[in-house]
């Protein structure tokens, strides 16, 4: 196992790289993992012996999402989180537990998705009291259409690993405990196939993805920042805190 940031490992088995989220039991995104994440996808892009990734997590849940404090400034976070969508190999997400906000930003990074039947994905943002995030805008439409990310986004609901197939946003639901398996097969698959003519051919595929996200983000924090400000915020994570209904006010 090597360890390559205090919450965060990496192994190379064959051309399948296996990176893997050390911060349980949640996985909260921070800065410092997110860059140390991106450091580590672009240290694999210049390995030749990996042709493809696997990302996943240890503890509870894939990712809960970021910290909140009581005036976050994601700024940071969304420029290494740009830096993830610019990483050149394919990459297969294990998602298990929750896949909450960032997390499921985190999730949308990937290529593909191999869930389980427990797992839980949902962009909660509106249900804090903001706009989305971390790509969000962008990505989850992108993948799943607009109407089930408008419903996904208003509602804030939690859907479970056989919703997320259902709609698109996952590509197979396995039994829990063969998740990881599950996913590094895949990757083992991708990696059979000829690695530069994948990596072209993801380029081809994600053409312009990292200049529209650029777009994306820009927006995202534009509206998120009044909005940190907004007792409507205040309020969507006191809610959160203590697992009741927000009371929403409109400002």
């Amino acid at each position: 196992m090597k360890h390559v940031h205090e919450g965060l490992s990496c192994t190379l088995e064959g051309h399948v790289a296996t990176v893997l989220l050390r911060r349980p039991p949640h996985n909260y995104l921070d800065v410092a993992l997110v860059r140390a994440l991106a450091d580590t996808l672009h240290a694999l892009d210049d390995d030749a012996q990996c042709r493809a990734v696997v990302l996943g997590a240890e503890g509870k849940s894939f990712s809960a999402g970021a910290d909140l404090s009581d005036k976050p400034d994601p700024s940071a976070l969304y420029t290494q989180a740009m830096r993830l969508f610019q990483a050149r190999k394919p990459i297969v997400a294990a998602v298990h537990g929750h896949a909450i906000g960032a997390g499921m930003g985190l999730a949308l990074v990937a290529d593909f998705r191999i869930t389980c039947p427990t797992a839980r994905f949902a962009v909660n943002f509106n249900r804090l009291g903001f706009h989305p995030g971390f790509g969000t805008s962008l990505t989850l439409v992108r993948l799943v259409g607009q109407q089930q990310a408008a419903r996904l986004f208003y509602t804030g609901e939690r859907i479970d690993g056989a919703r997320a197939l259902a709609i698109g946003l996952a590509d197979e639901v396995v039994a829990d405990g063969d998740l990881l398996t599950r996913a590094q097969a895949f990757a083992a698959e991708i990696a059979a196939s000829a690695p530069l003519a994948v990596q072209s051919t993801r380029q081809t595929l994600r053409l312009g993805l990292t200049e529209q996200l650029a777009v994306s983000i820009a927006r995202e924090l534009k509206m998120q920042q009044p909005q940190f400000e907004s007792a409507d915020f205040r309020e969507g994570v006191a809610a959160a805190k203590e697992r009741r209904a927000p009371v929403f006010v409109g400002s």
